[in-house]
């Protein structure tokens, strides 16, 4: 005989939580357009605004700041009022800084308007992430990774198509055009989350949460600590070949072209990595397919030192999208895996922040270390020692919790 409970459409795992994730997806991918449309027109708005490559890489970095101290607010909003104030908010500051970016007359201006299309972009990454972990349990992975591809579908489709407006139109117009685009379609999909999750959903993650942390031996701010200086040290390393893949090309003479393709290619890969990795999380753990994939990812770092060949660089960036797409995701995995399910908006947050700020600050030293330098290398090996350290991190958490028990790790 059925309960009432398992009666409802809008359990977890249900028919229902299966739409949510795919209309979260579509969403995601249009509201990550922030995240990458300053790393295409950064060669254009650097010969425009006539700066070194530390001061073009600027904008990025504010975006990210944004992008970052947003997702914690975001997250704090969604955890008290569902997702929708905060994905409203978010159109309008993306929408208003991509008209902004548009029209400004330095350097300076564009970063600044980068901080409003960032506070607008984080919506769709960890809120979204943590809303949608709610509504499953058996595939918990599998939804988290699918709606964190949504950032690198938007880099992967929209790269190529920016480029071309770019180059067509330049690169004001191209940003008018994407405020309109913005304007038309993401305050309207909001209203597709208005329904928030039962409070059985809340009861049954919350006693999960309390006997995963146990076992562990951490408490909740002691991993959030371990997990956010994890997350920025491996996202300082991802960011050199993410940030600077389109000026390196053009800087090697293959043109800017080539490198919007690499970093199509290697966001396209990414999103199979995201997939597989969720999909791995929910059989041999979060903290497992981290390690695994932060491994992988400092070993094509180490590729990018060696080769510098048009073939070769399409290949490691393919490579380097296999390998490190899946490895943010796993930082919001574990979050949502030990951490109080009531607070999982503001502890996503948090965690994906330290991640977006070791982006922010990836990108940013990775421009000055060139300028410093007169080339990628070192700025390559640089992302290569910050990841060892995260390779470090991960690795205790790992093994720790098995040592304790006698296993071996």
């Amino acid at each position: 005989m059925s309960t009432p409970e398992s009666a409802s459409p809008y359990t977890t795992d249900s028919r229902y939580s299966w739409q949510r994730l795919a209309v979260s997806l579509v969403f995601a991918t249009l509201a990550c357009i922030g995240s990458w449309s300053v790393v295409v027109a950064l060669p254009a708005v650097q010969a425009e605004f006539g700066v070194v490559r530390g001061a073009a890489s600027a904008p990025y970095t504010l975006m990210m700041i944004g992008f970052a101290a947003a997702a914690i607010g975001m997250g704090r909003l969604s955890d008290r009022f569902g997702i929708v104030p905060a994905m409203v908010i978010a159109a309008l500051c993306q929408s208003t800084g991509y008209l902004l970016a548009a029209l400004s007359g330095s350097i300076w201006q564009f970063g600044a308007a980068h901080l409003l299309i960032g506070i607008g972009a984080s919506i769709g990454f960890a809120p979204l992430i943590a809303d949608i972990s709610h509504w499953f349990v058996r595939s918990r992975g599998l939804a988290v990774g699918i709606v964190a591809t949504g950032n690198y579908l938007a880099g992967a489709l929209w790269s190529p198509i920016l480029q071309g407006m770019i180059a067509s139109h330049g690169w004001r117009w191209s940003h008018m055009a994407i405020a309109a685009i913005l304007a038309a379609t993401i305050m309207p999909m909001a209203l597709m989350f208005r329904r928030r999750a039962p409070q059985a959903n809340y009861a049954k993650a919350e006693a999960a949460s309390d006997a995963a942390r146990a076992g562990l031996g951490l408490s909740p701010n002691a991993l959030m600590t371990l997990l956010c200086v994890a997350g920025f040290g491996c996202c300082m390393a991802m960011a050199m070949p993410q940030v600077h893949i389109v000026a390196y090309c053009a800087d090697l003479g293959y043109g800017a072209a080539r490198g919007a393709e690499m970093l199509a290619l290697m966001l396209g890969l990414g999103i199979i990595s995201r997939i597989g990795s969720g999909f791995l999380a929910d059989r041999i753990g979060g903290v497992a397919v981290l390690l695994i994939g932060s491994s992988m990812q400092a070993a094509a770092l180490f590729l990018y030192l060696w080769f510098d060949g048009l073939a070769s660089l399409y290949i490691i960036s393919g490579i380097f999208g296999l390998f490190q797409g899946g490895i943010v995701p796993m930082y919001a995995m574990i979050a949502r895996q030990y951490m109080p399910p009531r607070e999982a908006g503001a502890r996503v947050g948090f965690v994906i922040t330290a991640t977006i700020l070791g982006m922010a600050a990836g990108g940013l030293a990775s421009g000055y270390i060139f300028d410093l330098f007169g080339s990628y290398r070192m700025a390559f090996l640089n992302g290569l020692l910050w990841n060892l350290v995260n390779i470090t991190l991960i690795g205790w958490l790992y093994a720790w919790p098995r040592l304790k028990q006698g296993q071996p790790a």
